[in-house]
């Protein structure tokens, strides 16, 4: 956490991670991750809108206003709020819903992470 802290106070250095975020969405390699995160069904009304990039998005919008890791955190649980947890209508909807969710974010933020890695080393400071 105090890693975290300490990277989030570089102004720079935040200035470059969320260029780089924004860069990534635009990476081939993200693209085929986008499609393994969407559900297999054609049906609109079946189809689960892609909640995982609406947090990221909205965790590197946060960044602009603020780098403190409470208001990041305070963003992300938010979204949980509204994208996980309120639209379960009992226990068992919720605990298939969290898991994918923590399934689907895992698989995405590996991606991101390979991405920053490999072509984006500028990144880490």
């Amino acid at each position: 956490l105090q890693a975290v802290r300490a990277l989030l106070s570089n102004t720079t250095t935040v200035a470059g991670l969320r260029s780089s975020l924004h860069a990534v969405f635009n990476e081939q390699s993200l693209h085929v991750t986008k499609n393994l995160l969407r559900d297999k069904f054609r049906n609109p009304k079946k189809r689960q809108k892609n909640i995982q990039l609406k947090c990221l998005k909205n965790l590197i919008s946060s960044l602009k206003s603020s780098t403190d890791i409470r208001d990041l955190l305070s963003c992300f649980s938010s979204d949980l709020q509204t994208f996980v947890i309120k639209p379960s209508r009992n226990k068992e909807t919720f605990k298939k819903q969290a898991s994918d969710f923590m399934l689907k974010w895992n698989i995405l933020l590996s991606t991101v992470g390979r991405i920053l890695t490999i072509n984006r080393t500028d990144s880490f400071g």
